[in-house]
């Protein structure tokens, strides 16, 4: 067997740890990658959030077309009609865009908008990877179901350091929804017998 001389065991052993700390600095620019996605979302969110309330009480923000609604008109200056992007407007006219000179986005995706029984929330966009490794339309679904005010509060899914990686929509200017009345229950008579009403002066 042959001899391994000093100089041969210094060279290998240099060589590991060269090695180790090339892996280590490689895995500790991933989590931090991973660690400053989070904080960027989490400002990010909020700073949207801003924006679209600052919209709303302007020019009242009605609907989306959308369950899932990408955030890319937020740079529009003018527009006709009652929409812009994916969003519609009470009073158009009263848009003061453009509101940022590019629509933000993580992992080159843009921020959208989503619609749930809880109401709507802005929230990264479909094939970010959060800093828990979860991926935002496979792991974590949008849906019309979704818990998103449970989510920001779960730190294996929207919170990170109790910070939300997502936030609630402001939305004054939504249509009422229209009155329904159970006929079994209430018996609203023939049209005949409906009395105007009297009107006070």
């Amino acid at each position: 067997m042959k001899k391994i001389t000093r100089n041969t065991l210094i060279s290998i052993i240099v060589i590991a740890i060269l090695g180790i700390l090339f892996v280590a600095s490689i895995f500790m620019y991933w989590y931090q990658v991973r660690i400053d996605t989070n904080e960027l979302i989490s400002q990010q969110v909020v700073e949207l959030q801003q924006i679209f309330k600052k919209i709303d009480e302007a020019a009242g923000i009605v609907d989306f077309d959308h369950q899932k609604s990408y955030i890319d008109f937020l740079n529009v200056g003018s527009f006709s009609g009652s929409e812009v992007g994916a969003m519609n407007l009470r009073n158009p006219k009263k848009w003061q865009g453009p509101y940022l000179k590019e629509n933000p986005t993580i992992q080159e995706q843009n921020y959208q908008i989503v619609r749930t029984k809880k109401g709507f929330f802005i929230v990264p966009g479909d094939g970010v990877v959060l800093s828990n490794g979860k991926i935002i339309g496979k792991d974590i679904i949008f849906d019309e179901n979704a818990d998103i005010p449970a989510m920001m509060s779960d730190p294996t899914m929207l919170n990170f350091q109790n910070k939300a990686l997502a936030a609630p929509l402001q939305m004054s200017g939504q249509k009422m929804p229209d009155l329904l009345i159970d006929t079994d229950t209430f018996d609203v008579g023939s049209t005949s017998e409906i009395q105007p009403l009297t009107v006070v002066m």
